[in-house]
């Protein structure tokens, strides 16, 4: 835990479903400001919280995380909740506790985005290329056999479900994310929508923002206004037509009225879950995204009853700009009353309904297994572990 992200929203929640419950965390750098979606806990930690510069540099301790969280002593439970897309799973528990993985993803740059991961890491050949992949096989052996100590598996999407199948063999059910829709609302007043398209992300390589920019640069009749900054802020900017407006940073209020006068939301990225399309139906505004990953399960395409936007095929250019036309012509067929409706499929007290019911359902399993209940004092904890 080092900031306030997609991840620790939803430990936010399943704090708010487990109000009495121990925090563990592999390390726990927030800043005293920042602790408020916690409550104001400190975390107990693993001893790469004190290790030399973990507080700026704790992932490169990425191949100590097993055996760290390895160490926390968590016997004293009947419930653990690890919330987990690295090694917060890997935590021992007694033989009748019951232990639930609110899961983002299997490690993804120990699976099927490895090689994306050495590319983009300058690792795809070379000695350095053979050690990392020697130590993400062995991540690979020990992700696997810490799946077997989990009870049950909950995923963000039916995605995430589909690649915890294919890594762990083990189903999963589905809880989606939390999304803060306040801060996301459609414009009042009858006030009119703007004649651009905007895309909001950080310009990393699996966001394809640069390729989003080359899209618009073929509709020079088109305007596109990008948000956001980052590594890659030099290809967008090499990119970028006179069609094309970098605004860089922005605060949240200024993000959310950008959205919200918007024709539609571009996006290229395959996402485990995706927090902004959502955001932008929150707003009432259509989305234009990639069909990969969890998108079509956010986003109702033009065959839906009632669509929200328009899901492409190809990670492309020409795909863009060819969904970009069929939204045009479709364009009145999207209401903003069906983006908010469909974006309130995802809200935080859905959340914490489905995910208490979750836990309350495999609590009700395996008192059925053992044959006997615990009485009213259980004490629940949840492990926090995450190497991004």
């Amino acid at each position: 835990m080092d900031t306030y992200g997609g991840a620790e929203r939803c430990l936010e929640q399943i704090l708010h479903v487990l109000p009495d419950a121990d925090l563990f965390s592999v390390v726990d750098f927030l800043p005293d400001g920042e602790r408020s979606f916690i409550g104001g806990r400190r975390a107990r930690t693993t001893f790469v919280q004190r290790l030399p510069l973990a507080r700026r540099a704790f992932r490169a301790y990425l191949p100590l995380m097993p055996l760290a969280v390895e160490q926390l002593d968590l016997s004293a439970y009947d419930l653990v909740v690890s919330s987990s897309h690295a090694v917060a799973k890997g935590v021992l528990v007694r033989p009748d506790a019951l232990h639930v993985c609110y899961c983002y993803s299997p490690l993804r740059y120990a699976w099927d985005l490895q090689h994306d991961y050495l590319r983009e890491a300058g690792l795809a050949r070379g000695p350095r290329s053979w050690v990392t992949r020697a130590l993400l096989h062995r991540l690979r052996a020990w992700d696997v056999r810490s799946a077997a100590g989990v009870d049950a598996f909950v995923g963000i999407s039916h995605f995430i479900a589909r690649r915890i199948r294919r890594a762990y063999r083990r189903d999963a059910t589905v809880v989606y994310p939390p999304v803060d829709l306040g801060r996301f609302q459609p414009l009042g007043g009858g006030a009119p929508r703007g004649n651009y398209y905007v895309t909001a992300s950080r310009f990393v390589p699996y966001k394809r923002v640069p390729m989003i920019v080359e899209a618009f640069r073929g509709l020079p009749d088109r305007e596109l206004v990008v948000i956001g900054d980052g590594p890659q802020r030099r290809e967008v900017a090499r990119a970028a037509g006179p069609n094309v407006r970098l605004l860089g940073h922005v605060a949240t209020a200024d993000l959310a009225r950008w959205v919200a006068g918007a024709r539609a939301y571009v996006y290229a990225a395959v996402e485990d879950f995706g927090i902004a399309p959502i955001e932008a139906q929150a707003a009432g505004t259509p989305v234009i995204a990639f069909a990969g990953g969890a998108l079509p399960e956010t986003i109702r395409g033009l065959d839906a009853p009632e669509p929200t936007g328009v899901l492409y095929d190809a990670q492309t250019p020409e795909a863009i700009r060819d969904a970009v036309a069929r939204f045009e012509a479709y364009q009145p067929g999207i209401t903003p009353e069906a983006c908010r409706r469909n974006a309130e499929r995802f809200t935080e007290a859905r959340f914490r309904r489905e995910f208490a019911a979750a836990l309350s359902d495999r609590w009700a399993a395996l008192q059925r297994d053992v044959g006997a209940g615990r009485g009213d004092d259980e004490r629940a904890a949840v492990a926090s572990g995450s190497a991004r």
